[in-house]
């Protein structure tokens, strides 16, 4: 059986044993991270000095419209797994990845808060975001979190987002050292010039309200896909009103949020343990019965400084290696027996992975703090 292939040479053929024929010539396959062949080599072995086919490139730029962004409905704040040495977990990564994709996520946030962006180099941060792209962009919605309080660092790290592909920015507002109101604009206004971007705002952690002022300011952008707001369903309607598209940011609130308030989705962390239910919430209408079953869940994850249950959750239910980068550490057994109780209340069936749901001991974890 041979199959066509278009490769950067032109038209070439494959038989069933995977090696490329083109003129009587054979070449083995290169794959990528994600086991996928990105080009074929020809043998070193073989190399012959009069080979010549015709360079034709038919690659393409992935680029994503601002409108793409603004239709997604259930957007993941997805977790970054570790190993032992305190680097990323990539396997364990795909792992949840492919769980949050055949259970209906839109999109994904690379880095965040919850994927723990802030306790990541830039070389790092930038890598996960081009893994990503390389093994899921064209399955979901790729949003990089390039946020900074330093305008530099944001302009730094979004090109460098754009250049490995991602279809959206995430950005923050300048935290800490904070800015004025006029700062603020300007800020998104240089970030907002380089593609499709998603503003977030929550004070809880910025220590500064992005006000309604700034936001309408800056919705004039063309970029500008939308708001992440965590101030409640007040402000989400407020800006639903205006003609502005928000998520809502609290997992607590999405569904009045989208089903009385206007929101187009959520941006969701609680969708890492539990997509599909996730799903259900912001695609098949009001379910304030499933809502009201989520409660104790959601409660639950968010007793201590997300993503501290979140990752605790997860080691439990074994999708990833109970590892935590300090400052983080897990919960007490007490709160991880509580959610063994929350499991089977749910049921596990509705909870990513196949192991059944332990209640982790503190020798079962391993906390590292230079990775």
């Amino acid at each position: 059986m041979t199959s066509l292939l278009i490769t950067n040479h032109g038209l070439s053929s494959a038989d069933a044993t995977g090696t490329l024929r083109s003129r009587g010539r054979h070449f083995v396959p290169v794959f990528d991270s994600c086991r996928r062949i990105t080009r074929w080599r020809f043998p070193m072995a073989a190399l012959i000095t009069d080979f010549h086919l015709p360079m034709r490139s038919l690659e393409i730029k992935n680029r994503t419209s601002v409108d793409d962004i603004k239709s997604l409905r259930l957007i993941t704040a997805i977790k970054t797994p570790y190993l032992p040495d305190g680097r990323f977990d990539l396997e364990a990564y795909d792992s949840l990845m492919h769980m949050q994709i055949i259970n209906g996520a839109e999109g994904v946030i690379v880095g965040g808060t919850t994927g723990e962006g802030h306790l990541m180099s830039w070389d790092e941060h930038i890598m996960l975001i081009g893994h990503t792209v390389n093994c899921f962009g064209a399955s979901v919605k790729v949003i990089g979190n390039t946020g900074s309080n330093s305008t530099r660092e944001a302009i730094h790290a979004t090109e460098q987002g754009f250049a490995v592909g991602m279809h959206a920015a995430l950005h923050i507002n300048p935290y800490y050292g904070k800015t004025s109101m006029n700062g603020m604009v300007a800020h998104f206004d240089t970030v907002l010039s380089m593609g499709p971007t998603i503003i977030y705002n929550v004070p809880s952690r910025t220590g500064q309200d992005i006000p309604p002022s700034v936001l309408q300011t800056i919705s004039q952008n063309p970029n500008m896909a939308g708001v992440k707001e965590c101030m409640g369903n007040d402000r989400i309607k407020y800006y639903v009103d205006k003609g502005i598209i928000t998520w809502s940011g609290n997992d607590d609130e999405c569904h009045d949020a989208r089903w009385a308030s206007g929101a187009t989705g959520v941006i969701s962390v609680v969708s890492n343990l539990v997509p599909g239910l996730m799903h259900d919430i912001m695609f098949r209408g009001k379910n304030h019965s499933l809502n009201s079953k989520l409660t104790p869940l959601i409660k639950w994850s968010f007793q201590e400084p997300n993503p501290i249950g979140l990752n605790t959750a997860l080691a439990q239910l074994g999708v990833i290696r109970p590892i935590f980068r300090l400052p983080y550490v897990p919960l007490p057994r007490a709160k991880r027996l509580e959610f063994v109780k929350i499991v089977e209340e749910l049921g596990r069936e509705n909870f990513v992975g196949h192991r059944d749901v332990q209640v982790l001991e503190e020798d079962d974890f391993i906390l590292v703090g230079r990775y």
